[in-house]
């Protein structure tokens, strides 16, 4: 068996540069061969995992189809999974969320959200279980709930079946938001997520005050949303890797890794870079 390769060439667009590792290595858990316990030694480098992981994300490919000079497609699926199930990648997005959030002069806990959904097509490789139809997009497959803070940068994301209605997802979203972030005051929503008397079980339950962004009366076409073109936006950032313009996992929590990982990328990319702002990143001009 040939021996692992331990300096792989940086040749894909998707691939760490020096500096994102530097910012990256330091958020990955300790190797089990450093700790108490004990273990092997990890067979291929770190960097090379990430760079598979990013480079699926980034241009839509199988895992069976990574190209030859990344680890074997089982290894890189066996630590995006373990990765995702200890929580380390929310641990990494969160963390770069709060480093782009201080770079900004902002409080690294953000106290005002915003939360919108998405709704995909789901592959073949989706089960029935865990997708649906939705009517108001007449789309089938699944549904992402997005909350991030007033940069645009992920809190939270949620995968569910197409046909769950916003209204009954937002119960269990924010109640989760209130243990994980006690620090929220106010989440800015659409107004689907607003119905049922949500508003006031939010103010009395969990503290917190849920104000929906309504479409001005009367118009029609494209129009930009206070607070909401944020979210929006965050969706387009995410629907630039092609791994995301469809859902293909089988399992939802694998959905959430790739959007997260979607993020990472953005982030660490915010981080390192260096020259102007490009124009994507500002707000949208409104139509006409």
């Amino acid at each position: 068996m040939p021996s692992p390769v331990r300096h792989r060439p940086r040749r894909y667009p998707s691939d760490t540069t020096a500096a994102e590792w530097a910012l990256l290595e330091p958020l990955l858990p300790v190797e089990a061969c450093q700790t108490k316990t004990g273990g092997h030694p990890e067979k291929w480098p770190r960097r090379q995992i990430v760079d598979a992981i990013r480079y699926l994300v980034d241009n839509g490919s199988k895992w069976r189809s990574l190209p030859a000079d990344f680890p074997p497609w089982q290894t890189v699926y066996g630590f995006f999974a373990r990765w995702n199930r200890a929580g380390v990648v929310t641990f990494i997005r969160d963390q770069l969320r709060r480093h782009i959030r201080i770079g900004k002069g902002r409080c690294p806990f953000p106290v005002t959200l915003i939360v919108d959904s998405q709704s995909v097509k789901a592959a073949s490789t989706v089960g029935r279980d865990s997708r649906g139809y939705d009517a108001g997009k007449k789309i089938n497959g699944r549904k992402r709930h997005l909350v991030v803070d007033t940069l645009g940068l992920p809190v939270m994301i949620t995968v569910t079946a197409g046909d769950v209605r916003d209204e009954i997802i937002a119960r269990d979203l924010l109640w989760r938001l209130r243990l994980t972030h006690p620090q929220i005051t106010q989440v800015w929503a659409d107004s689907a997520y607003a119905r049922d008397l949500l508003p006031s079980w939010t103010a009395g339950r969990l503290w917190m005050t849920l104000r929906p962004v309504l479409r001005p009366k009367g118009t029609r076409g494209f129009v930009v949303l206070p607070r909401r073109w944020k979210v929006e936006r965050s969706i387009g950032w995410i629907m630039n890797a092609r791994r995301n313009a469809r859902d293909y996992e089988r399992l939802p929590q694998h959905a959430e890794a790739h959007l997260n990982w979607a993020f990472i990328t953005l982030m660490t990319r915010r981080l390192t870079r260096t020259g102007r702002t490009p124009s994507w990143t500002k707000k949208p001009r409104p139509a006409g």
